[in-house]
């Protein structure tokens, strides 16, 4: 896409990567964008690049901007290379007099391109660049998700230059969050802090009342990924209030794999169970559903019930593999049950139940197995299960 003017003289230019469909194990199923920005003030500034597959394109847009003007900075906000794969091609372009960049982000950048012989100026929190007539401030954001991450703030221009922060995973023709569907926004938003910033939660939460402390002030918020807030920056600052404070609703997810159904007849009268009138609830099938949306629906909810029968006296692939994205991801604040089907070995609750506990998530009962095939009774066990979580959540 061609360069955006979204102020008077600052530029979007980046990449749409219309394509991209997985980011290391989180499923990016409408693609993902790669935003840096150029001010066009006294002196020139690009805050990050593009990944490296996009260099050519990206050089062509920036030159499309400056003309026969001098690039002066380069502002690395974040060395994570989807942001600073285009670095040396667009180093060798325009050979700007300076990289400014956190001392982390410097030996990041050092160790993933090699070498110390860039022209690097290191700042630190509350750090300011001159661009002549406009001023750059720095504020750290380490471990939201990188230990060198940072923001920069164009004090005059009232634009919170954002990082990683608030973006989300979606390719659009459109720049801005307010000209796109505000439901499919909300959903990206929260797919890409459940599935990226989930276990960084209390780093998050420091950086939101740094924000407030501070006072900074600003009017448009410019991430590296997806749409850039300028109507609606209340809407998207509460919900990440809520999600780095791990505020749950009365909600709960079923989450399962099966082998010839009889743990999909468990899960359904689970179900059954926790249904009704105050309690929302899902249900998962991992044969059917990627493992970062349901962490998506896991983040704002109460409980989760994991289930599974055994293959090879453990629990099923898909159900290993959802296991372990989870406990990355550290989901907080949360109350847990197993079930499963079994042959000839019992053990499917306890090794559930003991992955449940290594999160932290309270197990609310014991849970529920079953030998082959479940009968009338066994289902009921199972709907009274989820009534008595269904009544747990209500009672919150």
């Amino acid at each position: 896409m061609k360069p955006i003017e979204i102020k008077k003289d600052i530029f979007w230019l980046g990449a749409i990567d219309w394509n991209l469909r997985d980011f290391h194990g989180y499923s990016t199923e409408k693609g993902s964008t790669y935003n840096a920005y150029l001010v066009m003030g006294e002196k020139k500034a690009l805050f990050d690049t593009v990944k490296a597959e996009f260099a050519d394109e990206f050089i062509r847009d920036i030159k499309s901007v400056l003309g026969e003007r001098k690039l002066d900075y380069i502002i690395s906000n974040h060395a994570e290379m989807d942001h600073s794969g285009a670095l040396p091609a667009v180093m060798e372009s325009f050979h700007p007099d300076k990289i400014i960049v956190t001392k982390a982000g410097q030996d990041a950048l050092n160790r993933h391109f090699h070498g110390n012989n860039r022209p690097f100026e290191l700042i630190k929190e509350g750090d300011e660049l001159s661009l002549g007539d406009k001023t750059v401030q720095f504020y750290g954001s380490a471990m939201i998700h990188w230990p060198e991450s940072m923001i920069s703030l164009l004090r005059e221009y009232r634009v919170l230059i954002s990082n990683d922060i608030f973006g989300q995973h979606w390719a659009t023709s459109e720049r801005f969050a307010d000209e796109v569907d505000q439901g499919e926004l909300h959903w990206q938003a929260a797919k890409y802090y459940a599935n990226i910033f989930l276990p960084t939660s209390p780093a998050v939460k420091k950086f939101l009342e740094k924000l407030e402390v501070k006072g900074l002030q600003y009017d448009m918020v410019a991430p590296d990924h997806g749409l850039i807030w300028r109507n609606n920056l209340t809407e998207i600052m509460k919900a990440y209030k809520a999600w780095s404070n791990w505020e749950t609703k009365p909600k709960a997810i079923v989450i399962y794999d099966t082998m010839w159904e009889s743990t999909a007849k468990m899960a359904r009268a689970i179900m059954h169970g926790l249904s009704g009138e105050g309690v929302s609830a899902r249900l998962f099938d991992l044969r059917t559903n990627h493992r970062s949306d349901i962490m998506t629906e896991l983040l704002d909810a109460r409980a989760v019930i994991l289930g599974s029968s055994i293959l090879n006296s453990g629990i099923l692939p898909k159900m290993a593999d959802m296991i372990t994205y989870m406990k990355g991801l550290r989901p907080t604040n949360k109350i847990g049950a197993s079930f499963g089907s079994y042959g000839w070995k019992n053990t499917i609750t306890k090794m559930l139940n003991e992955q449940l506990e290594e999160m932290k998530i309270e197990l609310a009962d014991e849970g529920i197995s079953v030998q082959y095939v479940p009968e009338e009774n066994d289902l009921r066990k199972c709907f009274e299960l989820g009534q008595k979580i269904r009544n747990m959540i209500l009672a919150k």
